[in-house]
């Protein structure tokens, strides 16, 4: 017997098992009126009940809705309310600028716009042929009772587009199925040990990756989702304290916000030796590591994976045969991107027919990977040659299987777990006047992981400044995206067919460190 995988089968699950468990404690203070604290058996009819109000709307199976929103009881709604009921759900980062955003309205074709009410203004001139503000259920829910046409299930069905930045200047629709979904959530969710005791903190953004799967894997595991609108280290604390959350996920900058906090906190660190915070975005150095657990009390597990791998491919969890290593030895083992999780085949491009893997371009196999980028086959097949997704990103595969990233082959920067293409923030230099030549490259920081350095080369009888160079960008780009530090130099090395050669701009700032990621 073959029964399609769905998005739904995890609302319906929570449904039918914890229907009387709260579902989510929304955000309190957001601008939209908080949906307080829902019962699984009221989520449900809520993702119905929107469900239905796009059928009432014509908008059909296979059609696009975005959403620009923070984390909030909504967007989580709309994961099972949108894709489970065969529409393509679009979350799209609200950091982005209003153009940034238009563009991926565009590109995806959205039929339906939702914004949180804070950005209404800034994307005022962002429109679809059907656009919402977020907090008017009207505009989101059908009356209670109305019923959703029913969808009959495709797991090979798109059910997410999630804008990724990549080696071009424009970002890339990652097409994510549902069965793509299915099997992330389901092996994310073993691998961490995820059970109906366990209380889940939204400190990651939903529309990244996904949540990395989470809204749906502790949704069908009956867990209670606790939003968190914007990242403070101190609010993150108090939630753990007021909720008893148990596991979290986290990129590096909130690891660091929260052990910041942790300093001034008065009494015991909440969630001491019961809080799991799993751990993306760039391998942190071994002293981070250490303090999660001795100052905090909370476990620390790595994860590597990309948006276009839903994202779980591997797990670095401790295990027990290191129980008896020093701290510091043990989180030296930690710092390592992981073993391939379940399901998961990777090899290296340098790999050997005799099983030695070297050091290349990591590859994987799974049923994580996704399906395509939506309307570029040629990005497609590139990135899934050859029967294998090819990441982009530079490692080595130890005898034990444990996967360790040293470099980063795409022109991509990850800063406080956020992707930036070097290229889009280069366009955006270009566009000024005073500058001839333009290098943005990635450069080590204790707190960021990594942070935006603009290498630039005025044009003659040209002048600009630091400061003024990092303005226009954040005039003109989410302001993550812009330099932190600007360099001016008389020329860029190149090749002798003109091209960069960013790993000879790179190389002193990393110089001394093992990995060319930090």
């Amino acid at each position: 017997m073959i029964v399609p995988f769905s998005v739904s089968d995890f609302i319906d699950r929570a449904v039918q098992v914890y229907g009387d468990r709260t579902g989510v404690i929304d955000e309190p203070g957001q601008p939209a009126p908080s949906l307080g604290e829902p019962t699984y058996r009221e989520l449900g009819a809520l993702a119905r009940r929107q469900a239905a109000f796009l059928d009432g709307m014509g908008v059909g199976f296979g059609d696009r809705v975005a959403i620009v929103s923070h984390n909030s009881a909504r967007l989580l709604t709309s994961f099972f309310g949108v894709s489970g009921f065969g529409r393509v759900l679009v979350p799209v980062n609200f950091r982005l600028r209003a153009e940034e955003v238009r563009y991926i309205v565009e590109h995806s074709g959205a039929r339906v716009l939702y914004v949180d009410p804070e950005l209404d203004d800034a994307l005022r001139d962002v429109t679809a042929e059907h656009r919402f503000v977020l907090g008017d259920d009207a505009d989101l829910f059908a009356p209670e009772g109305t019923e959703p046409r029913p969808w009959r299930h495709d797991e090979n069905a798109t059910a997410t587009i999630n804008y990724t930045s990549g080696t071009t200047a424009r970002p890339k629709g990652v097409q994510i199925t549902h069965r793509n979904i299915w099997t992330n959530a389901v092996t994310f969710a073993l691998h961490v040990g995820v059970t109906d005791r366990d209380v889940y903190l939204h400190t990651l953004p939903q529309f990244h990756a996904n949540g990395w799967g989470m809204p749906f894997a502790m949704t069908g595991l009956g867990v209670p989702h606790v939003m968190l609108r914007k990242v403070d280290g101190a609010e993150i604390l108090r939630r753990v304290q007021a909720h008893g959350v148990t596991v979290m996920c986290a990129a590096p900058a909130v690891v660091a916000a929260v052990l910041e906090a942790a300093r001034t906190w008065e009494g015991e660190i909440p969630g001491r030796d019961r809080v799991r915070i799993i751990v993306a975005g760039a391998p942190p150095p071994t002293r981070t590591v250490l303090r999660v657990q001795e100052e905090l009390g909370w476990e620390f597990i790595q994860i590597y994976g990309l948006t276009e791998t839903s994202p779980l491919l591997t797990v670095n969890r401790a295990r027990a045969e290191w129980d008896a290593l020093a701290p510091e030895d043990r989180a030296a083992k930690l710092v390592r991107a992981g073993a391939p999780a379940i399901g998961v085949t990777l090899k290296t491009e340098a790999a050997t027919e005799d099983g030695h893997h070297g050091t290349g371009e990591v590859l994987a196999r799974s049923n994580v990977v996704l399906e395509g980028y939506w309307d570029r086959p040629d990005e497609s097949a590139a990135a899934l040659r050859d029967g294998w997704f090819h990441t982009g990103d530079g490692g080595e595969i130890g005898d034990d299987g444990y996967l360790t990233i040293s470099d980063r082959k795409k022109d991509v920067i990850i800063t406080g777990g956020e992707n930036v293409s070097s290229i889009e923030v280069e366009d955006v230099l270009f566009s000024h006047p005073a500058v001839a030549e333009v290098a943005v490259i990635g450069v080590p920081d204790d707190k960021w992981g990594e942070t935006i350095k603009a290498l630039v080369v005025l044009a003659p009888g040209q002048e600009a400044t630091e400061a003024g160079l990092i303005r226009w960008c954040k005039d003109r780009a989410a302001g993550y995206k812009a330099p932190t530090s600007v360099e001016f130099r008389d020329e860029l090395a190149r090749t002798a067919t003109g091209k960069l050669q960013k790993f000879k701009l790179r190389a002193p700032y990393w110089e001394g460190r093992e990995r060319q990621v930090n």
